[in-house]
C-alpha cells in the first residue's frame, strides 16, 4: 500500500512539473508574439504617416499613369513598324542577316 501512495505522489509531482514547463514554454512564445505585434503596430503607424503625406497627390499620380497607359498602344505601334530603309551606317548585309532570323510582324493599323 505504501508503494502505491509513493508512486501516486511521484506521478502527481511529474504531472505538475510537466504542466509548469508547458506553461512556461507557452508564456515565452506568447511574449515573443507580443513583441512582434508591437513592432508591427509601430510599422503600421509609420506606413499610415507616409500614406497621409502621399494621399493628396494620388489623383495626380493616377492621372499621369492614365496618360502613360493611353500612350502605350501608340508606342507599341511605332516600335512594331519596320523602317523603310536601313539606318545610316548599316550595311545591307547586316540588315539581311537581321531579317533572316524570323518573320517580321506587320505594322499595326493606326
Amino acid at each position: 500500500m505504501t508503494g502505491m501512495v509513493i508512486f501516486t505522489v511521484i506521478d502527481i509531482v511529474l504531472l505538475i512539473a510537466g504542466l509548469a514547463f508547458y506553461l512556461f514554454w507557452v508564456g515565452s512564445l506568447l511574449a515573443r508574439i507580443a513583441t512582434n505585434l508591437e513592432e508591427c503596430g509601430r510599422t503600421v503607424r509609420d506606413i499610415v504617416g507616409h500614406a497621409k503625406l502621399i494621399g493628396p497627390g494620388v489623383e495626380h499620380i493616377n492621372a499621369t499613369g492614365g496618360v502613360v497607359a493611353g500612350a502605350l498602344p501608340l508606342l507599341y505601334g511605332m516600335a512594331a513598324r519596320r523602317p523603310a530603309a536601313a539606318a545610316p551606317g548599316c550595311s545591307t548585309r547586316s540588315a539581311s542577316r537581321r531579317s533572316s532570323k524570323g518573320p517580321v510582324r506587320p505594322p499595326l493599323p493606326p
